[in-house]
């Protein structure tokens, strides 16, 4: 319908309210990233590891909703949805500005995964029933991007919002937030919901949501307690019962978490696998860095913010090269090659960051690297696995891909706080990168098994004999 029907606000200002939104969900990751030294002078009797929790507690909960808010979003429409997860997240930030303990904030933290994960499937569900399918694969790359701006901008804004005190970074989002419901209640379209089934299986998430938890709580832990302590042993035994659990009844309940034609279909699965390897190699990047520069390096959060910005601002640059070559090399190439950027990036960093290292020569040319490696890799899987879908299922399935790269994130941050120990332990930071390093090369291996175009994989599921020609179509836009 034109964007000039007055029952329907102009797209343009629809998908600002909406960017708005994702920028509120994605600045917030970035500039808690900063901010960990500042929480760690505040609760200086806590460790890395307990730290570690307001980070992990926000994905594991973020990833484990993902799927039944997505399929909630088709249910009551994706306007709605959207409207009540930036509510939600915004009046959970207000709680964690004003948290007078690390376990109030972690409770708070967890507020804001409720709403992020309302608000991000409904999100992109927003953007693609508003555009036609010759437009979806250009969308999709800009709603990626949008993660890749914030994540510039995260940084330079903690660190100026950490000047007069952590809960600053918090506070920042009642003002986005708050506008965002303003005009969003006013301007922002609402078509009819896509699912009138019942809510998918609670319980199958909340078997999901406890087994991110206990393995991630395993790995964060285990140096400590020992990798084969009573405690640890249990927690792997935990973590093993509740996944086979989860597999169980997600394959037996009428209304799954994750539906076998997702599954069924090769291009979803894959890529699916690789966004959660990915999310490992990101996710621990990115702490990674921010704490080599304040504790290693000694430097302000300001100043690493700043030195932060060059590698997440490559994102939506390369992001948009990258979309004009998957119609003629098809994706996999492209998140191959991200993949061997990112890689190079962090062994740049193992070969020559040290004590006295210097920024330009030393961990400019790597945060480059793995920019450019995120701007192939992070956009083109999405672009694929949203491709995929049925608009039936364009939230719903959204929330599956991104569930599974929150999981490899909440992992990535895990693993590095296992192989850092302390933060300042040098070598630590080169076995966290050797991991990671891994992690991003499984990615590249998985996407070789992405299809190449004019080749349409054989599928055993109805997702993509609706939606083929939204893949072809989401291959070739943008």
């Amino acid at each position: 319908m034109a964007d000039t029907d007055p029952d329907h606000p102009p797209r343009a200002l629809a998908a600002v309210l909406v960017c708005a939104g994702v920028v509120l969900v994605n600045l917030d990751l970035f500039i808690v990233n900063v901010a960990m030294p500042s929480l760690a002078e505040t609760w200086s009797h806590s460790s890395l590891a307990d730290l570690s929790w307001v980070l992990n507690a926000y994905t594991v909960v973020f990833a484990a909703l993902l799927v039944p808010a997505g399929r909630l979003s088709d249910r009551i429409g994706h306007r709605r949805a959207f409207l009540a997860g930036t509510a939600v997240f915004t009046a959970a930030s207000a709680l964690c500005a004003a948290s007078p303990t690390l376990a109030v904030l972690v409770i708070a933290r967890l507020g804001q995964a409720i709403g992020a994960a309302l608000l991000m499937p409904a999100s992109l569900g927003l953007l693609l029933t508003s555009y036609p399918p010759e437009r979806r694969g250009a969308v999709i790359r800009a709603w990626a991007a949008i993660g890749g701006l914030a994540a510039a901008l995260g940084p330079i804004l903690g660190g100026l919002l950490l000047e007069p005190g952590w809960r600053w970074v918090f506070l920042v989002n009642l003002p986005i937030g708050v506008g965002t419901l303003v005009l969003g209640l006013r301007r922002l379209p609402d078509p009819a919901p896509t699912d009138r089934g019942p809510l998918p299986d609670l319980l199958g998430a909340a078997l999901l949501t406890v087994a991110i938890g206990a393995l991630s709580l395993g790995v964060v832990r285990a140096p400590d307690w020992g990798w084969w302590s009573g405690r640890t042993v249990a927690v792997w035994a935990l973590t093993l019962v509740l996944v086979v659990g989860f597999l169980l009844r997600n394959g037996r309940h009428p209304r799954p978490v994750v539906e076998g034609a997702l599954v069924r279909d090769r291009t979803y699965a894959v890529a699916g696998v690789a966004n959660t390897l990915f999310g490992i190699a990101f996710a621990g990047m990115l702490i990674s860095g921010t704490m080599w520069m304040q504790t290693v390096w000694g430097w302000s959060a300001l100043r690493t913010g700043l030195g932060t910005v060059p590698g997440p601002l490559c994102v939506p640059f390369v992001s948009i090269v990258a979309g004009r070559y998957v119609s003629r090399f098809g994706p996999g190439p492209l998140v191959v090659l991200g993949g061997l950027s990112f890689s190079a990036g962090l062994g740049w960093w193992i070969v020559r960051l040290e004590p006295h290292a210097r920024y330009a020569s030393d961990m400019l040319p790597g945060s480059i690297l793995t920019g450019i490696g995120v701007g192939l890799i992070l956009p083109t899987l999405i672009a694929t696995a949203t491709g995929a879908l049925s608009p039936d299922r364009f939230a719903t399935g959204s929330g599956v891909i991104t569930m599974l790269r929150q999981v490899g994130s909440a992992l990535g941050v895990a693993v590095f706080v296992a192989a850092v120990g302390a933060p300042t332990t040098l070598d630590g930071y080169d076995r966290a990168w050797y991991i990671l390093g891994a992690a991003t090369l499984l990615t590249a291996t998985a996407a070789l098994f992405l299809p190449r175009p004019g080749r349409e994989p054989a599928t055993g599921g109805p997702v993509a004999s609706k939606a083929g020609s939204v893949r072809a179509e989401g291959a070739t836009a943008g």
